[in-house]
């Protein structure tokens, strides 16, 4: 095995003349099939074609771009495993101090809307190359888009950056039959079949793209969705609906003058052989060597020994991108795949014996919901877990489970743990109770994260999560599992302030909860809009897309500061702001002395305490966790 060549001298080292792919990335090389420039890269090469890889290029100019030469095929260009403006801004749009996947932590090393800005680059470097752009970026923006930071509606991505083609989703399929339609001599501008990938169509009128691809829908126009929430809103719910390999069509957004981005269907989802044989490709597992005197890269040490069991979600989470990127229809790896990547895992010198976790977007998801999804499709009117688990949910946790203990029974191996998430009402749904069992027995590292996200029921409902009552449930049998088998092992709660639905009245509910439950999170995620989701689209438009009903939306810095100050309310510099969200709340009486009160009355004297009802910050076993050592979502 060797790293891809990431400059000149070790392309020429491989007696290569020119390479047929530059792969343009906003990422440090990372050679590991949890970064997605590592996977194209190495697909490619499975099928004889040469990759280079220009991993954060000086964007100031066009010489990185030309440092390998003229590519033969074309630039291949994504802004990293995270949207470039996420790893810039936090949520209240402050720069960020870190960005984990460069070298050292450091950042400053990608521009703002990377992709735009590296496909320019490119097109000044070599302009007869093609441009293909794809990650996360490129696919979340691939039709007309609420853009956070702009605070504005921005156009396709493929049309801002001027790049040729846009692949979406999960790129291994498109990213091949495009480089064999280059292979063949066929001009990027004639590619227009391949599913997984959007074009631009320019001179053409609807009719005669509904005739190069029957069954075509049209978008509401790009000037229509900027001029109109609920046409926007109506878009989005289009969009969603057929967002799916079995069911979707084609789909067609128009920018004037005969100018469409077009967007044919999702690829087809990957059976569990063409999985394996994605996730068996010789990655080194580790960065490039040259960023080693930075002291590596942050983000390999979070998945360096963890295994990537399955791909897409059927959770259908509102804040969720991954329906618009992955899909929502599972699919697992083989048994015997993960196994001996484990195997391969204990050989490396730097294997401590701990695996330290086994699963994807949702760990305890190992196959499609249910028989139905695989010949029809995902349901266009249904979830397959909200409001209730469908009838039709297959719930079965045993090939995880067999899988989890032939891991752990490996010579070399002396832990294995969970530590993606899982869903736990799936797991309410399996009546054996083995997997809970299993799970507190072998698998928890102390402590297990899951995320309920809020307990009012009208901010659940918005975020398609399950019931509070649910999340009690969940509870109680997990303490009731550790207290059974003898352990003291904690539950971290995630939790989401001023999500699309919640009023500072459902904040307060939040906050009681947490109180009588001993809990304080030290961290606390705001809700962040970003492209590609259905809360976004709430949140830019008031309206639900697939109810159509009105949403309240917190836009208000303070109100949701004041959000966010209520779910910490136990913290002295919160004060201020939880006494003025409890007023306007009209819930005074919890800013007192009474046993339900969650700060005390305003201080009269600098040196009184204005915590007195703060809870109780001991650790409860089995239960909710305070535990101080635990990490907050990043």
């Amino acid at each position: 095995m060797a790293f891809l060549p990431v400059t000149a001298d070790e392309m020429k080292d491989r007696r290569w003349e020119q390479p047929d792919f530059v792969l343009v990335t906003g990422d440090a090389y990372v050679d590991h099939p949890s970064f997605g420039h590592a996977i194209i890269s190495r697909v490619l090469e499975s099928h004889g074609y040469k990759v280079a890889i220009l991993a954060q290029p000086d964007y100031k100019s066009a010489d990185d771009f030309r440092k390998f030469g003229k590519p033969r095929l074309g630039f291949l260009i994504n802004s990293g495993n995270v949207d470039s403006m996420v790893s810039h801004y936090s949520v209240f749009k402050r720069r960020r101090r870190e960005d984990r996947y460069s070298p050292g932590g450091t950042t400053g090393r990608r521009p703002d809307r990377a992709v735009i800005v590296y496909s320019s680059r490119a097109r000044e470097a070599y302009k007869d190359v093609p441009v293909i752009i794809g990650g996360l970026e490129a696919s979340l923006r691939r039709f007309g888009h609420y853009d956070y930071w702009d605070d504005k509606v921005r156009r396709s991505i493929l049309l801002d950056s001027k790049a040729d083609l846009l692949i979406y989703g999960m790129g291994e399929k498109p990213v091949v039959e495009l480089a064999e339609a280059l292979e063949a001599g066929i001009d990027i501008h004639d590619i227009h079949w391949i599913r997984g990938t959007v074009y631009k169509s320019i001179g053409k009128a609807s009719q005669e793209l509904t005739e190069q691809s029957p069954g075509m829908i049209f978008l509401p126009p790009f000037a229509e969705i900027t001029s109109s929430l609920n046409t926007y809103a109506d878009s989005f719910r289009i969009q969603y609906q057929n967002n799916d390999a079995i069911s979707g069509l084609p789909l067609a957004e128009e920018y004037g003058d005969n100018i469409f981005a077009v967007q044919n269907p999702p690829a087809e989802i990957m059976t569990s052989e063409e999985l394996d044989h994605v996730y068996e490709l010789p990655y080194e597992g580790d960065s490039h060597p040259i960023y080693d005197s930075f002291g590596g890269v942050p983000a390999i040490e979070e998945v360096k020994f963890s295994i990537t069991a399955n791909r897409g979600c059927f959770g259908g989470c509102s804040f969720c991108a991954l329906a618009f990127h992955q899909g929502r229809i599972v699919q697992g790896r083989s048994k015997g795949s993960i196994v001996a990547e484990a195997q391969r895992l204990t050989k490396r010198k730097d294997f401590k014996g701990y695996i330290h976790d086994i699963g994807g977007p949702t760990a305890n998801f190992r196959k499609a919901a249910c028989k139905g999804q695989l010949i029809r499709g995902m349901c266009k009117d249904r979830d397959c877990l909200y409001p209730k688990p469908c009838p039709n949910l297959e719930v079965d946790h045993g090939e995880y489970l067999d899988i989890l203990k032939e891991v752990r029974q490996l010579d070399g191996v002396k832990r294995v743990f969970i530590r993606s998430g899982i869903r736990y009402d799936y797991v309410m749904c399996d009546k054996n109770g083995r997997f809970i069992e299993e799970l507190c027995r072998h698998y928890v590292s102390g402590s297990l994260k899951v995320a309920p996200e809020h307990v009012s029921r009208r901010v659940l409902s918005r975020m398609r999560k399950p019931s509070k009552e649910t999340y009690i449930k969940f509870s109680r049998s997990y303490a009731d599992t550790n207290e059974k088998i003898g352990k003291k092992q904690y539950l971290i709660p995630y939790f989401i302030s001023s999500h699309p639905g919640s009023e500072l009245a459902d904040a307060v509910e939040l906050a009681l909860f947490l109180k009588e439950n001993g809990f304080v999170p030290d961290q606390v995620q705001d809700f962040y809009p970003t492209p590609g989701t259905l809360s976004t689209c709430m949140y830019y438009t008031g309206i639900d897309p697939i109810t159509n009903e009105s949403v309240y939306v917190a836009k208000d810095l303070e109100e949701k500061k004041m959000q966010r100050a209520l779910l910490q309310f136990n913290k002295p510099e919160n004060h201020n702001l939880v006494r003025k969200a409890l007023i306007l709340a009209g819930r005074p009486e919890l800013a007192g002395t009474g046993p339900n009160a969650l700060i005390g009355p305003e201080r009269r004297k600098s040196n009184e305490s204005s915590c007195k009802t703060a809870p109780d910050n001991r650790k409860k076993p089995g239960g909710i966790s305070t535990d101080p050592k635990r990490k907050g979502r990043p």
